[in-house]
Order: C-alpha cells, then structure tokens, then sequence
C-alpha cells in the first residue's frame, strides 16, 4: 500500500457508504487502502463491513470494545497507525465534513519530501470554516487555536490549524509509544511531542452530512486538560509570576489607599510597577528560550509595555466600575480584573512579543549573526516540553 486512510468513527453509520465512495473516486488508481477504527454502539462496524464487499479498494475494520477505548478520538488514531499497511497515514473524520477529493492533495504535497505531516487548513488562502456552523463554534475554535498557539509558539510556528482532525503524517517518523493520546486533538499531540517537519494545503470545511456532532461541554474540559498538561511548563511560570505581580499589585493598592490616595491613582501606580516588574521575571524566566529567534530587547519591553498599558487603560474603567456600580471592595475588584487579563497577557506575548523574527534576504545574514542563530536553535532543539 502506498496510502492508508484511517478513519476513526462513532456512530456514523449513515455516512460510510457514501464516504467510501467519495474516496475511492479520489484516490482513483493509487494502491490505498481506508482502515476504520471505530468505537460505536451502533451498526458502524456491519455497515463498514457490508459496504467493503462491494468497494473499489480495501476497506477494513478495526473495532475496539467499550472497555478498550483509551486515548478517545485520539487514542482511535494511535491504534489505526498502528494496524496501517502503509506508512503514509492520512486521518481524517467520518462525518464528510473533511472533503474526501482533498486527500491527493495531501498525498502530493508530501512526496514532495520537504514535509512529514501535511496539515488540511481551514484557516490559509483557499481553505474555509463555514462548516462549523455557527458563530459561536467558529468563535470558540478560533479562541482555541489562538490559545493553542501561544502555549507553543515555536513548535506551532507556521501551523495556522493545530487543531483540524484532517492531516497526513508519515509514521515511519514516529515513535508511537512516546504518544499519550486524549480527546479530539491528536494532531496538536503530533505537533507537540515531535519533531516533524509540517507543511499546509487550504481546507473547505464542509457542513456535516448525517449524525451528531460529538463535540461537547466533556470534550472541551478534557482539551483544556490535556493541553494544560502539554504545556504546563511555560504557562505556569508565566502563572507564577503574575500571581507575584498579581500580589504586590493589590498590596501596593492596599498601601497606597491606606495613605489617603484615591483607589484609581493608586491602581495606576501599582500597574505601572507590575508591568515593568513582570516584563523583566518573564523574560528571564519564562521566554528565555524564545529571546533568540524575537526582535531585540527594546522593541521587546516597548510591545509589552504599550500592551500592558492598554490592557491597564481599559481594565482600570472596568475596575471603577465595579466598585462604583456594583460596590465591590477595590482590593476584591482588582483581583477580579487581573485575573481576567492573565489569559491576554500570554497570549499576545507568545504571539506577539516573542514572535520569530522574519527570515532574512538570501546572502543578508552576517557571519556573526549566522553563528549566533546556529547556537540558539541548537540550544532550542529539545524542544518546549
């Protein structure tokens, strides 16, 4: 086999048949194989087996029991490359909103041999969401991804979807035992435990055909766990030292107005403080392996301090307001609102602050500078884990 499709299912009975088809038209007269890996409690598994008889490639089934199904969607994925027959794998869902005609695509872009994952982007010129549907689930995968991102802002660089169930990888480059797999997100787990170079094709993202979607409030708790546990590294120093400032922050308001000083002048004050404070403890402690491949240090501190005073220019109106309008104590409502502003603060310094700088012209590169960004990603090679 040159391609295995491994389709992880749960009750998509209604949509075999039609997917079959769907790829076996695509794949047209390359040697593929689609390999189901399906945890239903419905006719999934007979309907896989009787559309099999009848289809123009292999078609198999692996079943796993109810008491087997580790890992989730995710885990699905694992054991499907794990039974594959050939080592460029491609996964994608058996719902059809991942358009089976993409598939070549996938496979072309990765004979290329620049690339070991090839990721299908909802989110690259070309590609399109409007299959999630409503505003409130593109704005949710939207945050989600932005989330994603500045948790792993180097091994996710250049990756505009770390989130979509649609990519090819090819196995041979993977150790499967190192994987510790979990919800629906099993491309960001590859992304993230590897060193697998990636590369992108745009993505329609198709309305669902048949079925249910099972997206729900239990899956996004185990994402946010999983994820936490992926980066729990950078985000908890970051999380450790704006409780610090979080603290000398309100300890500072407190001092201030037990002087007589309005809340608000002191408030000013002591953001003022914190935000210098917390600049200098996380670009030493937090960002430190990013300082290299980010613009200078000026340019650095000015971004995040007209950052951090905009956020403080517009959290202090919303802290007036709670103590004004709701009579919240001014120690309380500042807690309040610095909590609210830990998540921005991260995201857009990941982002933002310790972007990569933009490679330069062929030829514009400096001896010095050549040997300086050769020492930094040799001392990055490791990886953010």
């Amino acid at each position: 086999m040159d391609v295995t499709v491994i389709v992880p299912t749960r009750n998509e009975q209604a949509n075999v048949a039609e997917l079959v088809r769907q790829l076996a038209a695509a794949l047209g007269r390359r040697r593929a194989e689609i390999l189901f890996v399906d945890d239903s409690e419905d006719d999934t598994v007979a309907e896989i087996e009787r559309v099999a008889q009848d289809a123009p490639l292999p078609v198999r089934v692996l079943h796993r029991p109810a008491g087997e199904r580790t890992g989730g969607l995710s885990g699905a994925v694992v054991a499907g490359l794990a039974a594959a027959a050939a080592d460029v794998c491609v996964v994608m869902d058996g719902d059809l909103q991942h358009p089976p005609a993409l598939v070549p695509a996938l496979v072309d872009r990765h004979t290329r041999g620049d690339a070991d994952v090839v990721v299908a982007s909802r989110y690259i010129g070309g590609g399109d969401s409007t299959g999630l549907g409503t505003t409130l689930r593109f704005g949710v995968s939207r945050a989600a991804t932005i989330l994603t991102k500045s948790m792993f802002p180097l091994r996710l660089h250049g990756t505009s979807d770390p989130m979509t169930g649609f990519f090819l990888v090819d196995r041979s480059r993977l150790d499967l035992s190192t994987l510790r797999p979990s919800g629906f997100k099993i491309l960001l787990e590859l992304l993230v435990r590897t060193d697998l170079r990636a590369a992108e094709v745009p993505m329609r993202f198709h309305e669902r055909a048949e079925g249910e979607s099972k997206a729900s409030m239990r899956q996004g708790v185990t994402f946010l766990v999983h994820l936490a546990r992926l980066r729990f590294g950078k985000m908890s120093l970051f999380a450790g030292i704006g409780a610090l400032g979080a603290v000398a922050n309100i300890a500072i308001v407190w001092l201030l107005t037990s002087f007589d000083l309005g809340y608000i002048w002191a408030a000013i004050v002591a953001a003022e403080v914190t935000i210098i404070a917390n600049f200098l403890l996380a670009e030493r402690f937090v960002f430190a392996d990013m300082r290299g491949r980010a613009s200078g240090f000026r340019r650095r501190f000015l971004t995040s301090f007209a950052f951090n005073n905009a956020e403080a220019a517009i959290r202090i109106p919303v802290l007036a307001f709670l103590v004004e309008t709701w009579h919240i104590s001014s120690v309380l409502a500042t807690a309040i609102t610095l909590a609210v502003a830990f998540v921005a603060r991260f995201v857009f310094h990941s982002l933002v602050v310790y972007a990569p700088r933009r490679p330069r012209e062929p030829g514009t590169e400096t001896a010095g500078q050549k040997i300086i960004r050769m020492i930094d990603e040799e001392a990055m090679r490791p990886g953010e884990l």
